[in-house]
C-alpha cells in the first residue's frame, strides 16, 4: 500500500511567514501548499485535504480590519473537516483569538511576535497525532472502490463472540476506535491505561487488541511505553494486535513487528479510517483461517502444507511414507474440516496462517 502523503497549507500573505512556515512543515515531513488570499486558500481546499493549516489573520497588507482569515477557517471547517487550523497573526485581539477557538474551531492561535519555531513543531505535531473527525465524510471515490471491492461477493466470515480490546489515554482516539470496531461487528472493552488493560485481558478472552504504544503520562522526552509490555500479553495470549502510534521511526516500526509479531501498526499521523477498517477485516480472516486449521490433525495439516507446496498426491506419499490411497482420505478430511471443494481452495486456507510448512 503507498504511504499516504500529508499535505499542509499556509494561508499568509507575506513572503517572508510563507517561507518560514513552508520550512518548518517541511520538516515535519508535510507536502505544503501555499495561499495568499482567501480565494486561493478556498481553491486549495477543494483541490485535495490537507491535516494542518496556518492561517494569518488578515490577508490585506497593512489593512487591519480585514478578517479574511476568519473566513478561512470558516472554509477549512465546510471544505476540509479534517484539517486543523493554527491562527497566526500581528494584529488580533484577545476577543478575537477567542472567536477563532469557539466560534471557528481553531485548534489554537499565535501570535508572530512572540513566534517560536520549537513551539511551532510541538504544535504541528500535537496536530499530527490528534483524533481525525469521525463524521468527515467519506470521500466518494474511497467509498466507490469500498462499494466495489464487496459488490458480487459473501459476507465477511467472523468468529463467534468476536471482542475487541482498545487501549488508548487519549479519549477522542478511543472513540474513534470503539466506534470503528463497533461497526465491524466487534464487542469492544475500552481502557486508558496499563491496569486496566491488563485485568482486561486476564479475565476476558479477546479475539483482537488495538494498542497506543505510549499511554497516560507519557511525553515526547519520556514516554510512558506500558504498550509494549501489553503486547508481549497480547502475544502470550495469541492475541492478534493492530498497533495505533505516534512513533513513526522506521526502525523502531521494522522492531515491533519482528519482535511483538503484531498484525499491522497504524501512524495516526497517517490514519485513514478506510484502511483502518480494511486491517481490521485482514487480521479478522487471517485469524479465521488459523481456527479452521487447528482443528486439523497433525497429519492432516502434514498433508494440506505439502498440497499447498505443489506436490500432487503421490509426492505427497513418497514424502510423508504413506500410501496414495491414506493421502487421498486425509484430503477428503481436510477439505470436509475447511468447508472447501478444490485443491485451490484449500491452499488458500494457508496462506494467511503463520504456522511454517511442513
Amino acid at each position: 500500500m503507498t504511504a499516504q502523503v500529508l499535505r499542509a497549507l499556509v494561508v499568509e500573505d507575506d513572503h517572508s511567514w510563507q517561507q518560514i512556515l513552508s520550512e518548518i512543515l517541511s520538516d515535519c515531513s508535510l507536502a505544503v501548499d501555499v495561499a495568499g488570499s482567501l480565494d486561493e486558500a478556498t481553491l486549495s481546499l477543494k483541490s485535495q485535504p490537507h491535516r494542518v493549516a496556518v492561517v494569518d489573520l488578515s490577508l490585506s497588507p497593512n489593512d487591519h480590519n480585514n478578517y479574511d482569515g476568519l473566513r478561512v477557517l470558516d472554509a477549512v471547517r465546510r471544505l476540509d473537516p479534517n484539517c486543523r487550523t493554527i491562527l497566526l497573526t500581528g494584529f488580533a485581539t484577545v476577543e478575537l483569538a477567542v472567536t477563532a477557538l469557539t466560534d471557528y474551531g481553531a485548534f489554537t492561535f499565535l501570535r508572530k511576535e512572540s513566534f517560536h519555531r520549537s513551539q511551532f513543531r510541538d504544535i504541528v505535531y500535537r496536530i499530527l497525532v490528534s483524533p481525525p473527525n469521525l463524521s468527515a465524510p467519506t470521500p466518494a471515490s474511497a467509498a466507490t472502490a469500498s462499494s466495489s471491492a464487496v459488490k458480487g461477493q459473501a459476507a465477511p466470515q467472523k468468529l463467534p463472540n468476536e471482542k475487541a480490546l482498545v487501549v488508548e489515554d487519549d479519549a477522542g482516539w478511543r472513540s474513534i476506535l470503539e466506534e470503528l470496531l463497533s461497526d465491524a461487528g466487534f464487542q469492544v472493552r475500552t481502557c486508558a491505561g496499563f491496569g486496566d488493560a491488563f485485568g482486561y485481558l486476564r479475565r476476558e478472552k479477546f479475539t483482537l487488541a488495538v494498542i497506543d504504544l505510549s499511554l497516560q503520562g507519557s511525553s515526547l522526552d519520556h514516554p510512558n511505553l506500558d504498550g509494549y509490555q501489553l503486547l508481549t500479553t497480547a502475544r502470550a495470549e495469541g492475541i492478534p494486535a493492530i498497533v495505533v502510534s505516534g512513533i513513526t521511526e522506521p526502525e523502531e516500526i521494522q522492531r515491533i513487528y519482528s519482535e511483538y509479531s503484531i498484525s499491522a501498526y497504524v501512524e495516526k499521523q497517517a490514519f485513514d479510517r478506510a484502511a483502518f477498517r480494511r486491517l481490521v477485516e485482514e487480521t479478522r480472516q487471517a485469524q479465521f483461517s488459523s481456527s479452521e486449521l487447528s482443528a486439523l490433525t497433525d497429519r492432516e495439516r502434514e498433508v494440506l502444507d505439502l498440497l499447498a507446496q505443489g506436490l500432487t498426491n503421490k509426492e505427497i506419499a513418497e514424502k510423508l511414507y504413506i500410501t496414495t490411497n491414506t493421502v487421498k482420505r486425509h484430503l477428503k478430511a481436510v477439505f470436509e474440516k475447511l468447508d472447501v471443494h478444490t485443491r485451490s481452495a484449500a491452499t488458500a486456507k494457508v496462506a494467511g496462517d503463520n504456522r511454517p510448512l511442513a
